[in-house]
């Protein structure tokens, strides 16, 4: 088959590199024209993604795989287009701003030939792909969905850094219009994926026919959104541990060990592009879930709460130096989509702290770039907050940190052995009473 992948990010490159090595042509199409240099020189344009270096190195000089700034060269002719076009939230209103992937869809529907499948992978609130997309494509087209082209959401469910492993090793959700269409969707999809043997499933494991585009809209904001509610709901026993003295840990260890408890854990923030974006994007559609709201807003508020309460321990933060660490959403990634750091740092501020950001994976060059001023071990400070859980935090020791008065571990990962002397705080460990 002849495959066009519009944006090449972080889920669109690997996505076309999987399908290359499936045995297909593929053609990626993106807006920004040096990530298109980089594809065709056979250069990842950013790190830390397993196995795609190597894979480019192989399919690029192949002739496998080419990328493109121009849809009319990638869209006409393909058997497949597949959508990964970044949809935001407005961060006031919590509606979806589909500013990009009206551009996207407007452009990739000028140039459709007849018989493609266009396939949206990037996570939509529910009616999305039948009441946005089909419309739009059939009125700038002129074709007719369902007879000379099908449209189809599928989402992708891989994390970054391993998306090869999580293309294997989860169920591929399709969700049509029609049953042509979703015939069509679920042989394209058998034919550039392979899957894992999943005996712990209730069905084999493969593509999964959801019946209808909203079935699959629906599955992927559920799936995150249930996480988004745990959390919320360990960050609540967390506070309330916190005010009664009581190790929230103990508490969630014991209650998970029976098989009906899965209690996630409580931290300093929820970030990167998933827990924080797909909880709004359900609200969207359905602004009486009120348990998702609620959640949602306590996961908001923790960089606040922890900040509050180094304050309550010390008193005034004015004039204090408190390294922050992690400027990453989350460990082992560098990448700062919705982190815990932005809410971390203005809260600081905001009492006359002078902060300063510690990553491993980012420069004092780039923590400039963030408006941030940037902490090397070693350095005096008055107070240490661990904001991301990155794997050189679990051995930092309270020597690294002169004059240190506080370590606030937001998520958890320190070695308490290591901070003997130094007052040590986690999220719900009740250790201030």
């Amino acid at each position: 088959m002849r495959i066009a992948v519009v944006a090449m990010g972080k889920i669109g490159l690997p996505l076309a590199v999987q399908f290359a090595d499936a045995g297909h042509e593929v053609i990626g199409v993106d807006v920004n024209a040096d990530t298109v240099a980089q594809i065709n020189s056979a250069r990842e344009p950013f790190p830390g993604e397993a196995q795609l270096q190597e894979k480019l190195s192989q399919l690029v000089p192949a002739g496998k795989l080419r990328a493109t700034t121009d849809y009319a060269e990638a869209i006409p002719g393909a058997d497949a287009v597949v959508v990964v076009v970044p949809l935001f939230v407005n961060d006031e209103t919590w509606q979806p701003d589909f500013t990009w992937m009206d551009s996207a869809t407007a452009s990739l529907a000028a140039h459709l030939s007849a018989g493609t499948l266009v396939s949206y992978e990037t996570t939509l609130p529910v009616g999305t792909t039948r009441n946005r997309w089909k419309p739009m494509i059939e009125e700038i087209s002129g074709l007719v969905e369902g007879t000379d082209f099908h449209v189809v959401f599928s989402p992708e469910r891989v994390l970054t850094g391993r998306v090869f492993a999580d293309l294997r090793r989860y169920p591929k959700l399709v969700g049509a219009l029609s049953e042509q269409g979703a015939q069509r969707a679920i042989e394209f999809y058998e034919s550039v994926l392979d899957f894992d043997d999943r005996p712990d499933l209730s069905r084999p494991n493969g593509v999964w026919d959801m019946g209808c585009a909203e079935a699959a809209e629906m599955a992927k904001l559920a799936e995150t959104t249930y996480r988004d509610v745990n959390i919320g709901l360990a960050n609540q026993f967390a506070v309330y541990a916190d005010k009664v003295g009581i190790d929230v840990q103990r508490v969630i260890e014991a209650c998970n060990s029976q098989p009906y408890s899965h209690i996630h854990r409580p931290g300093i923030a929820v970030g990167g592009h998933c827990i924080p974006v797909y909880p709004r994007l359900y609200l969207s559609t359905d602004p009486d879930a009120t348990i998702v709201r609620t959640a949602r807003q306590c996961n908001a508020g923790m960089p606040e709460y922890v900040v509050s309460r180094v304050a309550q321990v010390l008193g005034s933060l004015q004039d204090m130096r408190v390294a922050v660490l992690g400027a990453s959403y989350r460990g082992g990634v560098k990448e700062t989509a919705f982190s815990g750091i932005f809410a971390t740092v203005a809260a600081l501020r905001e009492r006359g702290a002078r902060v300063l950001v510690h990553d491993p994976m980012y420069s004092a060059s780039e923590l400039a770039d963030f408006g941030w001023e940037a902490y090397e071990l070693g350095q005096s400070v008055d107070v240490v907050i661990v904001q991301a859980d990155h794997q050189q935090y679990r051995e930092i020791t309270a020597e690294q940190f002169p004059e240190v008065k506080l370590l606030f571990d937001g998520r958890g990962v320190t070695n308490p052995q290591l901070w003997q002397g130094t007052p040590r705080l986690v999220v719900g460990n009740g250790a201030d009473r």
